[in-house]
């Protein structure tokens, strides 16, 4: 049985040592108030005034400063075969996971973040970054957006997917991260997707309550 760090039936936010705007931080906390940095999140918790419930990860990027002012709440897993980012997704329960602070700057940091909420379809994460939000689709996604609007569909292995409300239909296409993807799509209309395998979606960030609360409404269902 897994000895949770944080255990919690509402959401959490989680911070990253990458890039990530106050208002970003802020709004994130207003959905999930719960706070736990992943690292060096750490460090970018106390510049922003955040105290912070539990601090996990490697401790290779957590200044000295850091160390000393967050102490008991420091929890290192000393292992190199996860993210730090992926050692918070497995020591932290919450009904859904807010990622600020997990991309911008190096683009390795947030491939592997990428690559983490792919590898999770139990879990409802939704990472935020600079332009964009970016969440795993569920087994059927509903979620209406405004008309005219960006919607991407990056494919993280072979797939094909029915959609609706797209300007390009998804249906009897194959997919794959080294072939067709599905970029800058467009709404038409309430949009329902059914991928059958791994996808992420992306979309602008001002959308993210409704982002979130489309990925509750499929969890509550079973999808």
């Amino acid at each position: 049985m897994t000895e949770w760090i944080v255990n919690t039936d509402s959401g959490v936010t989680l911070l990253g040592g990458g890039t990530s705007a106050r208002a970003d931080v802020d709004e994130a906390l207003t959905i999930a108030p719960l706070l736990v940095a992943a690292d060096g999140g750490g460090d970018r918790a106390l510049s922003l005034g955040l105290d912070p419930q539990a601090v996990i990860g490697d401790m290779d990027s957590l200044s000295p400063e850091a160390r000393t002012a967050l102490g008991p709440k420091i929890h290192c897993i000393a292992e190199q075969d996860s993210t730090d980012f992926g050692k918070c997704l497995r020591m932290v329960r919450a009904r859904f996971y807010l990622g600020v602070g997990f991309t911008g700057l190096r683009l390795d940091h947030t491939l592997a973040a990428l690559t983490e909420i792919a590898a999770h379809p139990d879990k409802r994460i939704i990472l935020v970054g600079e332009t964009d939000i970016v969440f795993r689709a569920p087994p059927r996604l509903e979620i209406d957006l405004p008309l005219g609007e960006r919607f991407s569909i990056m494919p993280f292995g072979p797939m094909k997917a029915r959609s609706e409300g797209l300007r390009w239909p998804l249906d009897g296409l194959e997919f794959a991260p080294n072939a067709r993807i599905g970029t800058s799509n467009e709404v038409t209309g309430p949009v329902r997707l059914s991928p059958d395998g791994p996808a992420l979606v992306l979309i602008p960030k001002r959308h993210l309550q409704p982002a979130l609360a489309a990925l509750l409404r499929s969890d509550a269902r079973g999808g």
